[in-house]
């Protein structure tokens, strides 16, 4: 066997991300759910210190008709009411999709700590593609960013969905 191909197929160990593989799954589990209502499968979870899931959601703007219905904006409300604030300090919310501007603003306006994300989104991201909100050194809130978690498995669902349509 080539050498240059057997080393590439070794996994690489990815201290940064493997940390959120089980989270995604679950963001991704979510995402799977929203085509039966039409929505665009993106899901989220948020997490709190202990890595418990306090908070879950996929897109629903289609189910409900709210155009504030997604993903991150439902997890995030969840979570809230699981902690009984709105402040989500020391909370991670693990996304499929990177958040655009209105879910970055959620992010930043709730105080999470930590945003982990899959696919880039080049059209509307707002965590570092198209704008970089989340981090915005003029807001008081600045929360870490990890992308590419699982980001070919949540392209991959996205594609999919857009490609079956």
């Amino acid at each position: 066997m080539n050498e240059a191909v057997h080393a590439c197929a070794v996994p690489v160990h990815d201290p940064v991300r493997e940390p959120w593989l089980a989270a995604m799954r679950a963001a991704l589990a979510e995402a799977a759910a929203a085509p039966a209502t039409g929505d665009v499968p993106v899901g989220a979870v948020v997490l709190d210190r202990d890595g418990s899931v306090i908070g879950r959601g996929r897109n629903e703007r289609e189910a409900t008709g709210d155009p504030t219905g997604h993903a991150e904006v439902l997890a995030i409300r969840e979570a809230a009411r699981a902690v009984g604030e709105w402040r989500l300090s020391g909370c991670t919310l693990v996304v499929t999709l990177e958040p655009c501007t209105m879910c970055a603003g959620a992010i930043v306006l709730s105080r999470v700590d930590r945003v982990v994300y899959g696919a880039a989104d080049e059209k509307a991201g707002a965590a570092g593609s198209l704008w970089d909100v989340v981090r915005d050194r003029r807001l008081n809130h600045r929360p870490e960013v990890i992308s590419g978690v699982l980001g070919d498995e949540c392209a991959e669902l996205l594609t999919r969905f857009f490609r079956d349509r």
